[in-house]
């Protein structure tokens, strides 16, 4: 008996360990910055296929990364750090985009131009990180919330 149950423990110590469900991470972009701005914003589409949750971002070129959330009530606006990070529903595409949720840049180390790129950083909370490049491109009129260039994965 003792022995059945080594050899099964044995067994499952070389199983292979169990992956969490990858996140699809698409239409990455920013809005254009001048050198010495204090912030900048950039989006990024999230597709989950479990449920899980977005709980930092980092690019090299930025002090640090925030995810924000930003609204309007009786004609104010607010804007709110997500500390807990941005939830994502299983088989749910989450769109990052103006007037809304975002990543914000804070202190962006040097101007963020139409043209460049920018490397973000996606932790998960059981999903493998992920390094995306992000598209600084030019604000649209009216552009559509969750607008990606083409490339910007």
């Amino acid at each position: 008996m003792k022995t059945a149950l080594l050899a099964a423990l044995a067994l499952a110590a070389c199983a292979p360990a169990a992956r969490a469900a990858p996140v699809e991470v698409v239409s990455a972009w920013c809005r254009p910055a001048g050198a010495g701005a204090p912030t900048a914003a950039c989006y990024v589409t999230l597709k989950a296929a479990a449920a899980d949750r977005l709980t930092t971002v980092a690019s090299p070129l930025a002090g640090k990364v925030e995810v924000h959330d930003m609204s309007m009530a009786g004609g104010i606006m607010r804007m709110r750090h997500m500390t807990e990070g941005l939830p994502l529903p299983a088989g749910e595409t989450v769109r990052m985009g103006p007037g809304g949720k975002h990543l914000m840049l804070i202190g962006p180390k040097g101007a963020l131009t139409v043209g460049g790129k920018l490397p973000l950083t996606l932790t998960f909370q059981k999903a493998p990180a992920q390094t995306v490049t992000a598209h600084i491109v030019p604000q649209l009129p009216q552009q559509p919330q969750g607008y990606a260039p083409q490339g910007s994965r």
